[in-house]
């Protein structure tokens, strides 16, 4: 078969974006094809940020990509006029003995990363908008930061197409057929055909894959987060810091006031089983989504509990074991697979990028993804419960 292009993704959100990106610095002829128009509100990358952490609580294996990863956002910041990247520093805070922050630790000692050790009274000292009880330790990152998500992709966008991608949006891909050594992809208005391909589908990849034969345990959830009216002189983004917090009641995260758009609050550990069908954007949040967030703020932030700005709905797509699927499809080594981003995998977009171009073009990648290997026993674990 005479392919029409080098490589086809299917799936132009975070990761797939980015490897068109990645493909087309390489010289490769590439199709990008979405079922809506990149960047949207459909699937998990809207809300306006996301935090970028190098010392790293859910595993140690993480911090080579993380760096990675942060390198690539700094060259993209080089190639485009838009906000990629702001160092806000990033805290991490929870009880004495939060096996997370403990990881988040012992990941900086292990790479030498620059991380300042606090207990609750010089966190509050240092932050008055902050009020943790005694008990608490926190950890500061001073070089992590926040990545403007939808600049993001927009900025690889931009660059793919200027390196002569092709980029169908709003564009449902119908039906994929594999062969020896090729694809196709077909959509209402034609076929494409390809020597490789790429699906990064998101909260569509159980379907997508299933379709194709591949039954992995892949969880939409439906998430929210909120912003709240908040005194600026404490939670503005040029005092105050992004946040994650581990604590038995929760794991929640958030962002600093930008320009007074309120501080935002999110809460990872928790979500809806859902399809992403039937997640309503629209109406964005329900009362006990805006407790959620209200309710940590008044315990730890309460200056920031001010009147709700602004609430919006997402999607998680989980493993069980809340690690990444990138690999190869195992009977077909020409189609390689992104999935599972598991509600932290934002940061990853730009190393993931280049790892899936690696990947498609040559086979295999310089980087160590071992953990993320679609044959992984971890895989057919039950994960955390979800609220139903």
């Amino acid at each position: 078969m005479n392919a029409d292009y080098d490589v086809i993704v299917v799936g132009a959100g975070s990761m797939g974006m980015a490897a068109g990106y990645y493909l087309t610095r390489q010289g490769a002829k590439t199709l990008l094809i979405d079922a809506f128009d990149p960047p949207h509100t459909n699937g998990s990358h809207h809300g306006d940020t996301r935090i970028i952490r190098h010392a790293y609580g859910e595993g140690r294996e993480y911090v080579p990509l993380a760096l990675r990863a942060q390198t690539l956002w700094n060259e993209l910041q080089q190639e485009v006029d838009e906000t990629i990247f702001k160092k806000t520093g990033v805290l991490g805070f929870g009880p004495e003995g939060s096996a997370f922050i403990d990881e988040a630790i012992a990941s900086s000692k292990q790479y030498s990363l620059p991380l300042e050790l606090l207990d609750a009274g010089e966190v509050n000292k240092r932050w008055p908008g902050i009020k943790l009880p005694e008990g608490y330790k926190g950890c500061f990152e001073p070089e992590s930061g926040v990545l403007y998500s939808e600049n993001c992709i927009r900025a690889y966008r931009q660059l793919a197409t200027k390196n002569n991608a092709t980029i169908l949006t709003n564009t449902p891909a119908k039906d994929i057929e594999i062969y020896e050594d090729s694809v196709s992809i077909t959509t209402e208005q034609d076929t494409y055909t390809a020597k490789k391909l790429i699906i990064s589908a998101g909260a569509w990849n159980e379907k997508v894959l299933s379709n194709l034969g591949l039954d992995i345990p892949l969880q939409p959830t439906r998430q929210t987060t909120t912003w709240f009216d908040s005194d600026p002189s404490l939670y503005e983004s040029d005092v105050f810091p992004a946040f994650f917090v581990d604590m038995p009641s929760g794991v929640y995260y958030g962002f600093p006031s930008f320009d007074g758009c309120g501080l935002k609050i999110g809460r990872h550990d928790i979500g809806q089983k859902t399809e992403p069908a039937y997640v309503n954007r629209e109406y964005g949040i329900y009362p006990e989504d805006e407790n959620y967030g209200r309710e940590f703020l008044e315990r730890y932030m309460p200056e920031a509990a001010g009147k709700l700005k602004r609430g919006i709905a997402c999607i998680y797509t989980r493993t069980p074991d809340e690690h990444f699927i990138v690999d190869l499809y195992p009977q077909h080594s020409h189609v390689t697979i992104a999935a599972g981003f598991s509600g932290h995998g934002f940061k990853f977009a730009s190393v993931i990028g280049e790892i899936l171009s690696q990947l498609a073009l040559d086979g295999n990648t310089e980087h160590d993804i071992s953990i993320f290997s679609i044959t992984r026993q971890d895989l057919q674990h039950t994960g955390k419960t979800l609220r139903q």
